[in-house]
């Protein structure tokens, strides 16, 4: 069983819940590759563009590289793999669409600090409509410490709320923030192969990177339904059937 009941029920009580050392050496292999490989192509694209700063990616600090998994056949097989089947099913339900994904890149040594969001907030922030709350799943490539800027989680408790709320963009990052509390949050310290699971309206933040390697991380995220635009009720993101009724319809397909 990769997700416990008692997981489960944090999850849906306080926003998240850890699965330790999940992920088999060969997906984190490959996680790992395509992430060097498309931080070279966002080099190559800022180079073009003539900038260090795309959105919210700023050179040699950090990276957010989205939208490339289904141009890659190494990061099709995780998205939708037996295990990604087992741990969406146990937190979402029987129906999964994938909705997005993108690597998270700290650089060594000054590697950006992330602030305060829920990832709902980003998706309000640019034109998306009130939906249920979607799961993140926080997969870190490297070994997460507090010390290479691992992921901080506010449980709902802690919070106050389960809402999205709304989020402001601070000036110089590009970063949504959405709580100006006092309160630290819990740091989440996990080995390499580790699934952090939360959903979009769970609070979270990450320090920055103070160690001499990198901190890489694979988010893989997924709703129970199309998340929809305001203007014009086209898809925010993706909407990739994933599990119909339980069954993997993208195993089937592919």
């Amino acid at each position: 069983m990769i997700v416990t009941p008692t997981q489960v029920q944090q999850y849906h009580d306080q926003g998240f819940c850890v699965l330790k050392n999940v992920i088999p050496h060969e997906y984190l292999e490959n996680l790992r590759a395509e992430c060097g490989r498309y931080v070279d192509v966002m080099h190559e694209e800022m180079d073009r563009k003539g900038t260090d700063t795309l959105g919210i990616s700023h050179r040699n600090s950090r990276y957010f590289i989205s939208r490339r998994g289904l141009e890659s056949a190494k990061l099709s097989a995780f998205l939708f793999s037996d295990l990604m089947a087992q741990v969406t099913q146990a937190l979402l339900g029987p129906n999964v669409y994938l909705f997005n994904e993108q690597f998270v890149v700290k650089s060594a040594e000054k590697g950006m600090k992330f602030a305060w969001h829920q990832d709902g907030g980003y998706v309000m922030a640019h034109g998306g409509i009130p939906h249920t709350p979607y799961l993140s799943c926080w997969c870190p490539l490297d070994d997460a410490t507090i010390e290479n800027g691992t992921v901080y989680i506010l449980p709902f408790d802690r919070a106050g709320t389960r809402e999205i709320q709304t989020h402001m963009r601070e000036e110089g990052t590009n970063d949504q923030v959405g709580y100006f509390g006092s309160d630290p949050g819990e740091p989440v310290e996990v080995p390499a192969g580790s699934i952090v699971a939360f959903t979009s309206a769970t609070f979270h933040r990450s320090g920055p990177n103070t160690t001499d390697k990198m901190r890489r991380v694979y988010l893989a995220q997924y709703s129970d339904e199309p998340l929809r635009k305001q203007a014009d009720h086209s898809l925010w993101g993706w909407a990739v059937p994933f599990l119909e009724g339980g069954k993997n319809v993208a195993a089937v397909a592919a």
